[in-house]
Protein backbone atom coordinates (compact mmCIF):
# COMPACT_ATOMS: atom_id res chain seq x y z
CA UNK A 1 0.00 0.00 0.00
CA UNK A 2 2.76 2.34 0.72
CA UNK A 3 4.58 1.75 -2.68
CA UNK A 4 1.42 2.67 -4.36
CA UNK A 5 0.96 5.88 -2.53
CA UNK A 6 4.50 6.94 -3.53
CA UNK A 7 3.88 6.22 -6.60
CA UNK A 8 0.86 8.32 -6.47
CA UNK A 9 2.31 11.09 -5.13
CA UNK A 10 5.53 10.88 -7.63
CA UNK A 11 2.73 10.92 -10.82
CA UNK A 12 0.82 13.88 -9.22
CA UNK A 13 4.21 15.89 -8.59
CA UNK A 14 5.31 15.58 -12.14
CA UNK A 15 1.94 16.39 -13.73
CA UNK A 16 2.17 19.20 -11.72
CA UNK A 17 5.43 20.40 -12.75
CA UNK A 18 4.71 21.85 -16.89
CA UNK A 19 1.69 23.74 -15.33
CA UNK A 20 4.34 25.45 -12.37
CA UNK A 21 6.61 26.58 -15.20
CA UNK A 22 4.12 27.97 -17.67
CA UNK A 23 3.40 30.58 -14.83
CA UNK A 24 7.25 31.57 -14.97
CA UNK A 25 8.26 34.16 -17.72
CA UNK A 26 11.50 34.56 -18.52
CA UNK A 27 13.43 38.06 -19.41
CA UNK A 28 17.04 38.99 -20.01
CA UNK A 29 18.13 42.01 -19.02
CA UNK A 30 20.99 44.26 -21.14
CA UNK A 31 21.21 47.67 -20.12
CA UNK A 32 21.51 50.35 -23.33
CA UNK A 33 24.80 51.28 -24.65
CA UNK A 34 26.24 53.66 -21.78
CA UNK A 35 24.24 53.29 -19.39
CA UNK A 36 24.70 50.68 -16.50
CA UNK A 37 21.03 50.53 -14.67
CA UNK A 38 17.43 50.12 -16.41
CA UNK A 39 14.16 50.49 -15.24
CA UNK A 40 11.14 48.06 -15.86
CA UNK A 41 7.36 48.32 -15.80
CA UNK A 42 5.41 45.16 -15.52
CA UNK A 43 2.41 43.15 -13.93
CA UNK A 44 2.41 39.69 -12.64
CA UNK A 45 -1.35 37.94 -11.71
CA UNK A 46 -1.93 34.96 -9.38
CA UNK A 47 1.22 32.47 -9.13
CA UNK A 48 2.90 34.33 -12.24
CA UNK A 49 6.32 34.86 -11.76
CA UNK A 50 9.05 36.71 -13.78
CA UNK A 51 12.92 35.98 -13.65
CA UNK A 52 14.64 38.48 -15.02
CA UNK A 53 18.24 37.05 -16.04
CA UNK A 54 21.48 40.06 -15.30
CA UNK A 55 24.97 39.61 -16.31
CA UNK A 56 27.50 40.20 -13.72
CA UNK A 57 30.84 40.71 -12.82
CA UNK A 58 32.68 39.96 -9.41
CA UNK A 59 32.92 42.87 -7.79
CA UNK A 60 30.03 45.43 -8.93
CA UNK A 61 27.86 46.49 -6.85
CA UNK A 62 23.48 45.77 -8.11
CA UNK A 63 21.34 48.27 -6.55
CA UNK A 64 17.68 47.17 -6.92
CA UNK A 65 14.41 48.96 -6.06
CA UNK A 66 11.14 47.55 -6.65
CA UNK A 67 8.11 49.33 -6.06
CA UNK A 68 4.76 47.81 -6.63
CA UNK A 69 1.20 48.32 -6.16
CA UNK A 70 0.86 45.19 -3.86
CA UNK A 71 2.19 45.09 -0.52
CA UNK A 72 2.62 41.45 -1.11
CA UNK A 73 5.01 41.69 -3.98
CA UNK A 74 8.40 40.84 -3.87
CA UNK A 75 11.97 39.83 -5.28
CA UNK A 76 14.93 37.46 -4.90
CA UNK A 77 18.07 37.33 -6.42
CA UNK A 78 19.71 34.27 -6.76
CA UNK A 79 23.12 33.47 -7.93
CA UNK A 80 24.20 31.32 -10.96
CA UNK A 81 24.25 27.99 -10.20
CA UNK A 82 22.84 28.50 -6.51
CA UNK A 83 19.65 26.85 -4.69
CA UNK A 84 19.08 29.51 -2.37
CA UNK A 85 18.54 33.34 -3.21
CA UNK A 86 21.24 35.89 -1.77
CA UNK A 87 18.85 38.50 -1.40
CA UNK A 88 15.08 37.83 -0.13
CA UNK A 89 13.01 41.05 -0.10
CA UNK A 90 9.73 39.66 2.06
CA UNK A 91 12.37 39.43 4.65
CA UNK A 92 14.65 42.07 3.80
CA UNK A 93 12.73 45.00 2.53
CA UNK A 94 12.37 45.61 -1.19
CA UNK A 95 15.29 47.76 -1.56
CA UNK A 96 18.69 46.37 -1.70
CA UNK A 97 22.71 46.95 -2.72
CA UNK A 98 24.84 44.15 -2.79
CA UNK A 99 28.28 43.38 -4.07
CA UNK A 100 27.93 40.50 -6.31
CA UNK A 101 30.92 37.05 -5.43
CA UNK A 102 31.05 35.88 -8.60
CA UNK A 103 30.63 36.55 -12.51
CA UNK A 104 27.59 35.32 -14.20
CA UNK A 105 23.77 35.10 -15.20
CA UNK A 106 21.67 36.47 -12.06
CA UNK A 107 18.17 36.10 -11.27
CA UNK A 108 15.78 38.78 -10.02
CA UNK A 109 12.47 36.49 -9.21
CA UNK A 110 9.54 38.99 -9.29
CA UNK A 111 6.49 37.00 -7.16
CA UNK A 112 3.51 37.25 -5.21
CA UNK A 113 3.73 35.92 -2.01
CA UNK A 114 1.22 32.49 -1.65
CA UNK A 115 -1.40 34.69 0.64
CA UNK A 116 -2.10 37.00 -2.25
CA UNK A 117 -1.30 34.67 -5.16
CA UNK A 118 -4.27 31.92 -4.08
CA UNK A 119 -6.80 34.99 -4.11
CA UNK A 120 -5.68 36.09 -7.86
CA UNK A 121 -4.54 39.37 -6.63
CA UNK A 122 -2.58 41.34 -9.39
CA UNK A 123 0.36 43.92 -9.12
CA UNK A 124 2.04 46.45 -11.03
CA UNK A 125 5.70 47.00 -10.22
CA UNK A 126 8.60 49.12 -11.51
CA UNK A 127 11.93 47.64 -10.89
CA UNK A 128 14.75 49.51 -11.06
CA UNK A 129 18.30 47.88 -11.31
CA UNK A 130 21.64 49.73 -11.66
CA UNK A 131 25.19 48.25 -11.82
CA UNK A 132 28.22 49.87 -10.80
Amino acid sequence: MKIVRNIILALAVLTATPTLADEVRRETIHFAAGSSGSTIDGTVKGYQSVQYALGLIAGQKLSIQLDPSNSSLYFNVTAPGADAAMYNSSINGNSTSVTIPSSGNYVIDVYLMRNAARRGDTANYTLTLYAE
